[in-house]
């Protein structure tokens, strides 16, 4: 069956025009395809492959050499099919097919072993040759290579991928093989962002990107389904009514191709791109340069031998928005307005007008609180930073917390909704153990896809060298003394170790005592921090909220956690404390989901000063939520979990009820403070319930509680 004719593909002109730029220059780094489901975005990239030009090959080269500049160091050059295809007098080959470009697909599932390449092992059993067989790098070479779902490949994988496309060349070193070949394709990788998203190292690599929504328009979407019918009906007549337009665009990109290299790029649209770059305050050099290239590449497209600065708007647009964004919740896209100033001031040389300090001192402004716009300047590489113990008692006295236990009439929405402070980089909370769950990027787990850590008998795969090892002892027995004898028995398969995906569940104290002293900004901070980083490994996230007399499931377990970012945002304050709710809440939802998804082991993280105020079962609030924890803490047992405990109680006074909550959970014991990254130097391990640490911290605790009970 025909694919989908490129031309027939209703709207996604942006989408169209960022595939085209690459096929015309492949040194912009590839388009990545951000979007719901069902936007045709698998249609329109598979149907781009026959549009591209055809391609001469030097005849059985496995590397798709071209007969006019082969690959100096192509592994099959010098003693293969090279050998003897060149003409005597000149540079070219007279053996050469002429095929279409290829479409190299990459499932999620690919081992690396597939991407690279690895040995033949038909080859190497039969004449005991290390000989190298081509992965999918190699045969995407001067084609496309299509990854979908790209957010969801193992980070190496992406790692390698991405390495290959900037840098036009595959090295393989693996298992006795050392190997260089030419990897140069267009790569084009689709994700949808609800199911995660990529690192920012690796969403930087992709030159440009494109945020693709179905059409809101009647009359656009009924003839994408009219198109789409008449291709299912009957293909063969639906591709040939567009093989008119197709043809024609794919010698507009061969014109545009033989065009580029003599396409110019004015100093003065130079000074233009590098200011918008600086004026949007992209990381590093890679957005100038694909922006040129872009540039370029659309003036070649135009028919244009001099770049213009209609070419720098169009191509900033398709460069800078994936580089701009700071975290996964702010919105993507361009300031529009700011690009146009941009555009007018990019060629001048002088910097916009800086925002006045309203802080020159660095003191964070009155009471030195931490709030949004006191974080500018708080650690060693200017990024915010969870605010101190100290920076969250600053705000209020000590005798306010008892005086909001409970809402106040007429209290403004400020008052009982606290903005978020800004996220920040936490450090990684794991699950213990090693599980066999959905691949991610949390806790450790048995999968087929991770690395391989060791061998054992079987066939699901061919740990190679284990195998070799484990035959070679035999052979003298079995009468061989060259070629190598396998038997059943000498078959092994590889142990591999990846990374798994967790369900990430947050139950958060919204009671009164947690609004004391204006902590809530803070807390909230701190959890958006938390569900940034569940949004960049994969997990699945969950929010339970109690407050006043009763829990809440605010967000039901779902991959779509900036969902969570919008409840939190907007989460009320105040109110009792029934903490046995939310703990009952917490593990009835477990209980849930592991009818769901079995093999999906749970992160519960509780954020709470440890203070029960409410009960609905009894009038000892303490009792009650020590019995929740013992039953939540069975729960987690049940479905090997890991709990911690993020105590938020601040004060020259602590009662630390959140250390004893972590003891009733067998949780780990966290302050609020070290969930950054750079407190590393304090690990988990010294706030597990029974540490040198948490007893000390008890210790403390009780020597100030006698101390006021005595006063």
């Amino acid at each position: 069956m025909p694919p989908y004719p490129f031309t027939a593909v209703v709207g996604l002109d942006d989408l169209r025009l960022a595939l085209v730029l690459n096929a015309l220059s492949p040194a912009v780094g590839g388009v990545l395809v951000r979007g719901e489901k069902g936007t045709a975005k698998s249609t329109i990239v598979r149907a781009l492959a026959a549009v591209l030009p055809e391609l001469d090959v030097v005849r059985g080269c496995r590397f798709s050499c071209d007969p006019a500049a082969p690959d100096a160091a192509c592994p099959d050059g010098p003693h293969g099919p090279h050998l003897g295809s060149a003409a005597t007098d000149t540079d070219t080959y007279t053996y050469t097919d002429t095929r279409p470009a290829r479409l190299v697909e990459l499932p999620v599932g690919a081992t690396e072993d597939r991407l690279v390449g690895s040995l033949d092992l038909e080859k190497v059993l039969a004449s005991g040759v290390a000989a190298y067989e081509p992965g999918l790098l190699a045969a995407a070479h001067r084609g496309l290579l299509y990854v979908d779902e790209v957010n969801l490949l193992h980070d190496h994988l992406v790692d390698l991928l991405l390495d290959a496309a900037a840098m036009g060349v595959s090295h393989v070193e693996r298992e006795g093989v050392s190997v260089r070949h030419a990897a140069r394709f267009l790569l084009v990788g689709t994700m949808n962002p609800e199911e995660g998203e990529l690192r920012p190292q690796l969403l930087d690599r992709f030159g440009l990107t494109v945020e693709v929504r179905a059409s809101r328009d009647p009359a656009e979407r009924a003839e994408v389904v009219r198109r789409r019918l008449a291709y299912e009906a009957d293909p063969e007549a639906f591709a040939a009514a567009w093989e008119a337009a197709d043809k024609e665009t794919a010698a507009r990109i061969a014109a545009a191709r033989a065009l580029l290299p003599s396409v110019t790029l004015p100093d003065e649209e130079l000074l233009r791109i590098t200011g918008i770059c600086a004026a949007f305050e992209v990381d590093g050099m890679r957005a100038d340069l694909v922006t040129a290239r872009a540039a370029t590449a659309l003036a070649a497209w135009a028919g244009r031998t001099e770049v213009g600065a209609e070419d720098v708007r169009r191509a900033a647009t398709l460069a800078l928005p994936h580089r701009r964004r700071r975290h996964p919740f702010d919105a993507p896209g361009l300031d529009e307005d700011q690009l146009d100033e941009a555009m007018r001031d990019g060629n001048k040389d002088e910097d916009p007008d800086p925002e006045p300090d309203p802080d020159p001192g660095g003191q964070g402004g009155p009471g030195g609180s931490g709030g949004p716009d006191s974080g500018s300047d708080n650690g060693p590489e200017n990024g915010p930073q969870p605010p101190s113990g100290s920076q969250l008692e600053a705000s209020g006295d000590s005798q306010s917390s008892e005086r909001r236990e409970s809402p106040v009439a007429g209290a403004s929405r400020e008052q009982r909704s606290a903005t978020p402070s800004e996220p920040f980089k936490t450090r990684l909370l794991k699950v213990e153990g090693v599980g066999t769950g959905a691949e991610g990027r949390r806790s450790k787990a048995r999968s087929t896809g991770g690395r391989a850590i060791g061998a054992r008998p079987g066939t699901r795969g061919l740990h190679l060298v284990a195998t070799v090892r484990a035959a070679a002892p035999q052979q003298v027995a079995r009468g061989r003394d060259k070629a190598l004898i396998l038997r059943s028995q000498d078959l092994r398969e590889p142990i591999r170790e990846g990374r798994e995906g967790n369900l990430v569940l947050f139950v958060v104290d919204a009671s009164g005592s947690m609004a004391a002293r204006q902590r809530m900004s803070a807390v909230k901070g701190a959890i958006l921090s938390l569900l940034l980083d569940a949004y960049q490994r994969r997990d699945k996230a969950g929010l339970v909220t109690f407050r006043g007399r009763e829990a809440s499931l605010a967000l039901p377990p779902t991959w779509s956690v900036d969902a969570g970012a919008a409840h939190l945002t907007a989460l009320p304050t105040g109110g009792r404390t029934p903490l046995d709710a939310g703990l009952l809440q917490a593990a009835d939802v477990l209980r849930v989901e592991r009818l769901r998804d079995p093999q999906r082991r749970p992160l519960v993280v509780v954020v709470t000063d440890g203070r029960a105020t409410q009960a609905s079962r009894s009038s000892d609030p303490l009792a009650e939520a020590r019995r929740a924890a013992a039953h939540l803490a069975a729960s987690i047992a049940a479905v090997h979990g890991t709990a911690i405990v993020v105590d938020c109680e601040t004060g020259p006074v602590r009662l630390g009820l959140a250390a004893r909550l972590a003891a009733d959970l067998g949780a780990h014991h966290l302050q609020l403070a070290e969930l950054a990254a750079d407190t590393l130097t304090a690990t988990v391990r010294d706030h597990r319930p029974g540490s040198d640490r948490n007893r000390t911290d008890r210790n403390r605790t009780d020597r100030s509680t006698h101390a006021r009970r005595a006063a």
